[in-house]
C-alpha cells in the first residue's frame, strides 16, 4: 500500500479532522524514528498513519483495532503491518517485540499531549514549542487529564529513549508537518 492509498483509506473512514491530525502526527514521529534507527521510513510511516483508521467505526476496546484488521487485509495491507498496528493496543496481546512496535507505542499518546500543549500557548504553534514547556504541563495533572503519563513514560523507556528527549524528538517530527496539523499558529 502506498502512502496516498493509506491516506485515502484514512479519509474514507475518518471524518474527525482532529483524529486525522493525530494519525498524521504519529506518522511523522514514526518516520522520524525510522530514520534514526535506519529502518524503512515508508513502512514505519504507514503504520503510524493507519494505526487508528478504524476508531470512528470501532470506538470500543472490544472492536478497535482488531475489527479494523479485516478492512486492512481487504485493502492489501501486509500481515506484518497489521500485527504492528494491533500491538499498539494492550488488549490485543500482540507483543511489542520489535523496535517499530515499541516506537508506535511511544509515539501514539505523546502526540496528543504535545498538540494540547501547543494549542494553549499564546503562539498556538509547534515552531516555538520545546520539551521543557511540555514538561511544565506534564506536572499539572488536571491538564490533558485523559492522557496516561505513566504509559507515555514506560513506552519511551521501552523504546530506549529518555522521556524528555523523546518528547523533543516528537516535537521535531511534528514541526515538519505543522501546517497539515494546523499548528503553525501566529508565527511567521
Amino acid at each position: 500500500m502506498t502512502r496516498d492509498e493509506a491516506l485515502s483509506l484514512v479519509r474514507e473512514f475518518v471524518k474527525n479532522e482532529g483524529l486525522v491530525r493525530h494519525m498524521l502526527s504519529v506518522e511523522a514521529a514514526m518516520r522520524f524514528y525510522a530514520e534514526i534507527y535506519g529502518e524503512d521510513v515508508e513502512t514505519w510511516g504507514l503504520i503510524g498513519l493507519l494505526h487508528d483508521f478504524d476508531w470512528e467505526i470501532h470506538p470500543t476496546l472490544e472492536q478497535h483495532p482488531q475489527a479494523g484488521s479485516a478492512i486492512l487485509r481487504e485493502h492489501g495491507v501486509s500481515e506484518e503491518i497489521i500485527q504492528d498496528i494491533l500491538s499498539h493496543a494492550d488488549h490485543c496481546n500482540v507483543p511489542r517485540d520489535t523496535i517499530r512496535r515499541k516506537a508506535l507505542s511511544a509515539c501514539d499518546e505523546v502526540t496528543g499531549l504535545i498538540t494540547a500543549v501547543a494549542l494553549v500557548r499564546p503562539s498556538r504553534s509547534l515552531y516555538d514549542l520545546e520539551a521543557s514547556s511540555v514538561k511544565k504541563k506534564w506536572k499539572d495533572k488536571a491538564f490533558a487529564a485523559g492522557t496516561d503519563r505513566s504509559e507515555m513514560e514506560h513506552a519511551a523507556q521501552d523504546l530506549g529513549v529518555e522521556i524528555w528527549t523523546h518528547v523533543g524528538n516528537v516535537i521535531t517530527a511534528m514541526r515538519k508537518i505543522a501546517p497539515e496539523l494546523g499548528l503553525v499558529g501566529n508565527i511567521q
